[in-house]
Formats: C-alpha cells, sequence, structure tokens
C-alpha cells in the first residue's frame, strides 16, 4: 500500500512539474510574439524615418550613346512647291517667236533625322519629315550619302519606313517600351543639322500621353497616341531620331515637341517602340497598317461616370456602345462593360487601351478583361478592320474599299437557293463611296462585274484591281429585283 502511495505521489509531482513547464512555455512564446510585435512595430517606425537618398553612383551614358549614334542618320528631303506653269513673256516673244513657255517648278527642301533598324537598310523616321517630299536622301556619320525608297506612310501613327541599298549597315537593338518606367534614364539621339549625331540626356517624365496632335489615316485608319514624355531636349530636327535606355536599346522614335515657339522648351514626345515594332512589319508585309477593333465607343471612368452608373472603381475604360458588326459586341461585350485589361496588360484610361489594341491584326484573338456587376470576366475578342471583317487586306484593297464605301459579305447557300443564283457578293453597310453615288443600296447582291461572274468576295476584289475606267455591275436586291449600275473606278 505505502509502495502504491509512493507511485501515486511520484505521478503528481510529474504532472505538477510539466503543467508547470507548458505554462512557462506558453509564457514565453507569448513574450516572444510580443517582443517581435514591438520589434516589427520599431522596425515600421524606423522605416517611415528613412528618407530616400539617391544613389551615389553617377551613370555612365558613354556606351549607350557609342552603340546608337552611327545608326541615328540626318534624313533629307526635296519638295516640289508646284508643278511649274506657263507663262507669257513678250519680249521672247517679239526676238524668237514664242512667248508662251513653262518655268521650272519650284523646289523646297526639309529635313529631319532617322533610325537604321536592320543591317540590310530599313530607316525608321516620322511620316511627316517625308510625307509629301519628291526625293529622299540619307546621309550617315561616316559622310556616305544614299537615295532612299518610301518603303510605307502611317500617318496614325507618324511612322514612315524607308530602304537603302547596302548591308551590314550599324542598326540599334529594340528594347520593351512597355518595360520603360516613369524616372528612367534616357537619350534622345538625333542627327539635325547633318552635323553628325548628337546626343541629350533626360528621364522618362510620363507615359501614355495623348497631345492630339496626328491626324487619321488613310482608309479610316484612327490615330493612336500614346507617347512617351521626356525632358531630354528635342529640337525639331530631331524628328524621326532614337529615344532609348541606358543600354543603348531603342524604346521610342522622337516626334514631337510641346512648344509655343517651335523650340524645345522642356517636354518632348516619342513613339514607343513596340508600336512602330507593329507598323514596320505591316508596311513591309502588306504595304499598309492592319490595324485591329474592338468596335466600341469608349470613355475614361471618372467620378461623376462611376456615380451616375455605380461602378466601384475608377480604373479601366468604360463601353458607352457597341458597334455594329464590331469585335466587342460579336464576342459579348455590352454597353455598360468597363475594360481594365487586354492580353494580360491592365489598362487605366482610353490611350492605354487604344496603344494596346494597335498592337494587333484583324483576326487576332486577345483577351479582354472586363468588370460587369462587379465582377472580373474575362472574354476572349477577334479583333477585326475598320470595315467590320476578321481578316487582314493589303494596301490596294484597302483603297478600293474606302473608294467603294461598300462593306462586303459571301453570300449563304440558303439566299442562293430562295434568289435562284449560283454565285454573288452582298453589300451589307454603305457609307459616301462609289456604290451610294451609283445609286446602290443595302443589300444588293452583286452577281457579274463586267459580265464576268463574281464567285466569292476575294474575287470581285480581284477583278477590280485589275479594271480601268469604267465599270458595269449586275445583280440583284433581296426581293427578287435586278438592277444594273455603272460608275468610274
Amino acid at each position: 500500500m505505502k509502495k502504491n502511495l509512493g507511485y501515486v505521489a511520484a505521478s503528481f509531482m510529474c504532472s505538477v512539474i510539466a503543467i508547470t513547464l507548458m505554462l512557462g512555455i506558453e509564457r514565453s512564446n507569448q513574450k516572444t510574439e510580443l517582443e517581435i510585435d514591438k520589434l516589427r512595430e520599431q522596425h515600421q517606425a524606423k522605416a517611415q524615418q528613412v528618407k530616400y537618398a539617391p544613389p551615389t553612383l553617377a551613370i555612365d551614358f558613354t556606351d549607350a550613346a557609342q552603340r546608337t549614334v552611327d545608326a541615328v542618320v540626318h534624313v533629307k528631303t526635296t519638295f516640289e512647291l508646284d508643278g511649274g506653269y506657263y507663262t507669257f513673256d513678250p519680249i521672247r516673244h517679239f526676238f524668237f517667236g514664242d512667248g508662251v513657255y513653262q518655268k521650272p517648278p519650284r523646289i523646297g527642301a526639309g529635313a529631319g533625322s532617322g533610325v537604321i533598324i536592320s543591317e540590310d537598310g530599313y530607316i525608321v523616321t516620322n511620316n511627316h519629315v517625308i510625307d509629301g517630299a519628291s526625293k529622299v536622301e540619307i546621309a550617315m556619320n561616316n559622310n556616305k550619302v544614299y537615295v532612299a525608297e518610301v518603303i510605307g506612310q502611317d500617318p496614325s501613327s507618324d511612322l514612315a519606313l524607308l530602304k537603302i541599298e547596302d548591308v551590314d549597315l550599324p542598326k540599334i537593338e529594340s528594347g520593351n517600351s512597355d518595360n520603360v518606367r516613369v524616372g528612367e534614364w534616357v537619350l534622345a539621339v538625333g542627327n539635325p543639322f547633318n552635323l553628325e549625331s548628337t546626343v541629350t540626356a533626360g528621364i522618362i517624365s510620363a507615359k501614355g500621353r495623348d497631345i492630339n496632335i496626328l491626324a487619321n489615316g488613310p482608309n479610316g485608319i484612327n490615330a493612336v497616341e500614346s507617347f512617351i514624355q521626356t525632358d531630354a531636349a528635342v529640337n525639331p530636327g530631331n524628328s524621326g531620331g532614337a529615344l532609348v535606355n541606358t543600354n543603348g536599346e531603342l524604346i521610342g522614335i522622337n516626334a514631337a515637341i510641346k512648344s509655343n515657339t517651335g523650340s524645345y522648351t522642356g517636354y518632348s514626345f516619342a513613339i514607343p517602340v513596340n508600336i512602330v515594332t507593329k507598323v514596320v512589319k505591316d508596311l513591309i508585309e502588306f504595304g499598309t497598317v492592319q490595324r485591329g477593333y474592338l468596335g466600341v465607343s469608349i470613355k475614361n471612368v471618372d467620378q461623376k461616370l462611376a456615380s451616375e452608373e455605380g461602378l466601384q472603381s475608377l480604373i479601366g475604360v468604360y463601353i458607352a456602345e457597341t458597334m455594329d458588326r464590331g469585335a466587342a459586341r460579336h464576342a459579348g461585350l455590352k454597353h455598360g462593360d468597363v475594360i481594365v485589361k487586354v492580353a494580360e496588360q491592365k489598362v487605366s484610361n482610353v490611350t492605354e487601351l487604344q496603344e494596346q489594341v494597335s498592337r494587333f491584326r484583324p483576326g487576332d484573338q486577345v483577351l479582354i478583361a472586363i468588370t460587369r456587376d462587379e465582377k472580373l470576366i474575362e472574354i476572349p475578342v477577334v479583333l477585326r478592320n475598320q470595315f467590320g471583317e476578321a481578316e487582314v487586306s493589303y494596301k490596294e484593297e484597302l483603297e478600293l474599299h474606302e473608294k467603294l464605301g461598300g462593306l462586303f459579305e459571301d453570300i449563304s447557300d440558303e439566299t442562293k437557293t430562295e434568289l435562284e443564283i449560283s454565285n454573288g457578293v452582298r453589300i451589307v453597310e454603305l457609307k459616301a463611296g462609289k456604290l451610294r453615288s451609283a445609286g446602290i443600296s443595302k443589300g444588293f447582291i452583286i452577281l457579274s462585274l463586267d459580265d464576268e461572274n463574281v464567285q466569292s468576295k476575294a474575287h470581285f476584289f480581284e477583278l477590280l484591281e485589275s479594271k480601268q475606267g469604267g465599270v458595269l455591275i449586275e445583280g440583284i436586291y433581296p426581293d427578287s429585283k435586278k438592277a444594273y449600275y455603272g460608275f468610274g473606278l
């Protein structure tokens, strides 16, 4: 019995010791947590007191300058101010009997800068530098001079692509303008007065600037302004020059200054290189820019709009309307949706949205993120061109589209059976152009062009491209009424 009581007492003492130890450990843990909390508060308070100190290491621009100066060229342009005109000289008529003669045209000149982007001679400059020029010359830093061919122009982005015939030319490697940060050091490299390349330095002041200076391009292409703003000194002769980062990578093409005097006063603007790359590819492949459209009427979200529509955020682009036959409506976007992302890139305003969409071609599928009823929804959208077609078009076809003023589609087998026809292409939309002027109405099905059967939309444009002068169109309306129309191309 005594032995058993001893065991019980020993067990009790062990339990007391264990409980005491556990309580001590718990108190220790609580104390440690309190100490960590206190220490964290001290760190946070200290961090708030610490002010930012700029790095003491000086930035060296020499490598970036050396990589780029030889690839920035001087662009010299010649313009015919008039085509020459006929005049009468009575003295010449008295002595030589021929008093009527043609004076030579007056010649003007312009200049700017350009950037070599390939070793085989492709050069990017501003469209306003070469627009309307009868001759374009390129002067290199080594004093070599070339006559350049204008490959293509895009007024909607103020870019032009030139080509000179040579190999192994110095070029500038492209960077990524999406990665550009406000406050980042940059160099503006130009060749403004044929005095060899000049370099100025500054920082990125802002991104996505819309300063409303570009006109819309041909074929209904809307202008895209999403400039990189910098305080690097840029003057008129620097137009078309390079904006590069400290690695010597091209991040933009200098395009404009904001000044009442026409000279640099603190602000300059460059076209982001990601837009430049897309435009260059299109001009080389198609001869014109292939711009994808959502087909929406949009506006920035502000406090008033958010209050009226019950929006929870001021970030994004509000869809006020979707267009008939537009990509957005076809994909399921609707009035009241707020676009917040395009292809995984956040967009907070109209300018950023236009920049992101402009990088894609008609027919490209793009993931659009919207907020609707306070929910985030991702919708794949197949972009369309300005004529509502989800396909790219070559320059000649776009020009014909604009000239005709119509939107076309292939007809279905059901329509063929109903109207007892075997071929044709339907006019589904009409605006100002040759078709409307000839008296043609929407819905008309073109059966033949100059007595040759039209098999499809592609065939119709193929036939038109081979025509000159007047053409005769035969067709039928949905009520089976046949009609004939003629117009000049």
